[in-house]
């Protein structure tokens, strides 16, 4: 909670820094990665930086918590603190590293807004500062503890044992642990970041969603090829990870993280996914079959046709291998299937004409185009925007927590 000498202060400065976010969150990134490039060599995805997504994502975290602070003091945004604290621990974020942001954002603060920012400003956006900051670092402290891990502890090496290709642009990998360490298992819905050696010499993170249930062996995670052009690196992971890791090849996998995870209380569930968006609900999917559940599961998978839909095989078996389990499919090209689903549908997905479960939770995973639109058309047709959850891969641009 702000203190009462800083309130006044930031419910003043709020409009002009939040018309300057943008190009604060460009400067300090600048900024800093010119003092600390080693923060772009196994911590920062470089792909994210050329095209500004981490800088649009943090100037909407920071505006979000100010905002906050100054209109609903007593209403922590717990879960955009939450989606943030999971990706961190994924990366190994340290303490330490919260005083190297802070540094570099005052100064891009300053180089901004110039004269506007006097010492009592200053003073007032360290405080919002640490205050997300100490807030982040005590969440992935508690994290780590968890898994019973530190930051530099949460890597360790797997072996690829399988190499499945799923379609044209995804394949699958299937890893198993290389030394006699106990393994927790990970959460229905969680991730893992992969971290590998670039071409040039650079280490580089990258997440990707548990696509099965996995026991503490093995693990599962499918990948689709991005297609980058020249010298975007937005596609160098997975071009890696597709042409040159084979079985046999050694991977550098963290702990798994992610907050958006299976809830356990019973409620019926449905997932709305879209393309490679199947891949968390797969994992879900699959730990409700390891668990014999009987609960009320509706999947929807929207997609370019059926041998586009990434995980297919899987999926329908495990749909099948469940007591109370029925799917819908969206094919953009046509309205045609020849799996054992429930209907199939051409365009593009609209949830709202089926008959779904009362009381039920959903799950959505894919574009944000269309998890905007499914949800939107969800929230019309009465269902809690509380009780909608959502996956976004790479920074959450969205925020639809925050509604």
């Amino acid at each position: 909670m702000l203190s009462d000498r800083s309130r006044p202060v930031v419910t003043a400065t709020l409009p002009v820094v939040a018309d300057n976010i943008g190009e604060i969150a460009r400067r300090f990134c600048v900024h800093m990665f010119s003092e600390h490039p080693e923060l772009l060599d196994g911590v920062f995805n470089r792909g994210n930086q050329v095209h500004g997504l981490q800088q649009q994502a943090l100037a909407g975290s920071v505006a979000a918590l100010a905002t906050t602070l100054v209109e609903t003091p007593e209403r922590v945004p717990d879960q955009l603190l939450s989606r943030i604290a999971h990706k961190h621990a994924s990366l190994g974020i340290r303490p330490d590293q919260y005083q190297v942001v802070h540094r570099h954002l005052m100064w891009a603060i300053g180089d901004v807004l110039g004269a506007a920012v006097t010492p009592q400003v200053a003073a007032a956006c360290k405080e919002v500062y640490w205050l997300m900051a100490n807030a982040l670092i005590n969440q992935e402290r508690g994290l780590y503890s968890a898994r019973g891990v530190r930051p530099e502890t949460v890597w360790r090496t797997w072996e690829v044992v399988r190499k499945i290709k799923e379609t044209d642009d995804v394949v699958t990998f299937v890893v198993k642990r290389t030394d006699d360490r106990l393994v927790k298992t990970s959460l229905p819905g969680q991730y893992v970041t992969v971290r590998m050696r670039m071409p040039d010499g650079t280490l580089q993170p990258r997440q990707y969603s548990l696509t099965r249930a996995d026991d503490g062996v093995h693990r599962q995670f499918s990948v689709k090829r991005v297609r980058g052009e020249g010298d975007d690196p937005d596609g160098e992971m997975s071009t890696l990870l597709h042409d040159s890791v084979g079985v046999g090849d050694a991977l550098t996998l963290s702990l798994p993280y992610g907050d958006v995870v299976l809830d356990d209380s019973g409620r019926p569930v449905v997932f709305a996914g879209a393309g490679i968006g199947i891949s968390p609900m797969a994992g879900m999917i699959s730990h409700l079959v390891a668990a014999e559940s009987g609960l009320s599961i509706t999947l929807l998978h929207a997609d370019l046709h059926e041998e586009a839909f990434p995980l297919r095989r899987q999926v329908v078996n495990d749909i099948l291998a469940l007591r109370n389990a029925r799917m819908y499919l969206w094919y953009a090209k046509e309205a045609a299937s020849h799996e054992p689903v429930a209907g199939v549908f051409q365009g593009l997905m609209d949830p709202t004409i089926l008959d779904l479960p009362e009381d039920a939770l959903y799950y959505l995973c894919g574009p944000v185009p269309f998890m905007q639109a499914v949800r939107s058309k969800l929230i019309d047709h009465g269902v809690e925007p509380r009780d909608i959850q959502y996956e976004v891969f790479g920074p959450d641009l969205w925020q639809a927590d925050m509604d």
